[in-house]
């Protein structure tokens, strides 16, 4: 096993495209890293770099304690899963996991002994003498692993390798290979667009954003202190609650107040008919439509009537009008137009500066 460090990483294309601007990171022997953001962030360049299929301009990539930058994919000790199975059609799934470990002339009751052992862990054992068009899609994603297991690589990589299953499936196989990981404790690195698949499967998040890291650390941690609005609007489904205030609000319990954006998750909202806790904010909203998905509701509604006929009259210093999303356990709910109050305490609230960066602890 190896861990894996990225030091000043930079990729620029012909014509001074900068795909990635510098990335700084590190995964531990054993840890289970996800790369997060949206699509054209660079986590996909990135973790080719890794693998030796793109090449770096700059920086480097240590595996292991070895610099890696122009050692060949082949001799990096790495397996990467691809997100479209990459199997050969005409051979069955017994050969498909076989052939790398042939190339590499290694002797066949070994070989045996690694496709049996790594069809056990992966239950598809019934299955090795089929064809991939036989196969659903799961079991084809279980195959490619299989591939990337039995080769023992020092580091697995993962290139969004669940985005073609259905959405049932993909929680199954999140699942599994989670399990998987910590039974074969060996470094991943994996990338994926979707912020839950993210948040249930790492060890460190490294959530980027335009070729540059916003935010790394525990899932957990990111989620309740992000650092920028990016990450805070990017993790978490609803998206947090973001809304600019003027320098001096009174209604924005910040000291010294310069301005900035703040920030409420919509689970950290509660619906009042009084003011708000000591030091918390207050939303005076028009309910513009009502979203009941079994165990919770999400209620948006307009910040002082903004899409409403009917203007609600606005304090001094008050935030600007904008939708906002409660989240409310269960499936009871205010009617489409009626007015409500939503508040949240001090201790709930996110401030980051005018430009979305800066988190401001209060």
């Amino acid at each position: 096993m190896a861990g894996v460090t990225l030091r000043n990483v930079r990729k620029t294309y012909p014509g001074g495209v900068d795909a990635i601007k510098g990335v700084d990171f590190e995964v531990g022997d054993g840890q289970f890293c996800v790369l997060v953001g949206p699509s054209g962030c660079g986590k996909s360049t990135l973790l080719r770099m890794v693998a030796g299929l793109e090449t770096i301009t700059s920086g480097e990539i240590d595996i292991g304690g070895r610099v890696v930058n122009q050692v060949e994919p082949a001799d990096r000790d790495i397996a990467m899963v691809f997100q479209n199975y990459a199997l050969y059609p005409h051979m069955s799934v017994y050969n498909n996991m076989a052939y790398g470990l042939r190339n590499r002339g290694m002797a066949k009751p070994e070989i045996d002994k690694r496709v049996r052992e790594a069809a056990q862990i992966l239950e598809i054992g019934p299955m090795l003498d089929r064809k991939p068009k036989q196969l659903s899609g799961g079991q084809r994603q279980r195959v490619a692993m299989g591939r990337a297991i039995v080769r023992q690589p020092k580091v697995f990589l993962f290139d969004e390798p669940l985005s073609n299953l259905d959405a049932k499936l993909r929680i199954a196989m999140r699942v599994e290979i989670r399990k998987l990981q910590r039974r074969l404790n060996t470094t991943s690195i994996y990338v994926t667009h979707d912020q839950l698949e993210a948040m249930t499967l790492a060890d460190v998040l490294v959530v980027m954003n335009g070729g540059v890291v916003e935010q790394i650390g525990n899932p957990l941690d990111i989620y309740q202190k992000p650092a920028t609005t990016f990450v805070a609007s990017f993790i978490g489904a609803p998206p947090m609650n973001l809304t600019p205030f003027k320098p001096g609000d009174a209604s924005v319990p910040v000291p010294g107040n310069t301005g900035g954006i703040l920030g409420v998750r919509p689970e950290d909202l509660t619906l009042t008919t009084g003011s708000a806790p000591d030091g918390g904010v207050r939303y005076d909203l028009t309910v513009e439509a009502i979203e009941r998905v079994g165990a919770e509701t999400f209620v948006y509604g307009s910040r002082n009537g903004a899409k409403d006929a009917v203007a609600v009259s606005a304090k001094p210093g008050e935030l600007p009008p904008g939708e906002i999303i409660v989240r409310l356990p269960g499936q009871a709910a205010p009617a489409i137009g009626e007015r409500i109050v939503a508040v949240a305490p001090r201790d709930k609230l996110h401030i980051f500066g005018t430009d979305g960066r800066n988190r401001i602890e209060l």
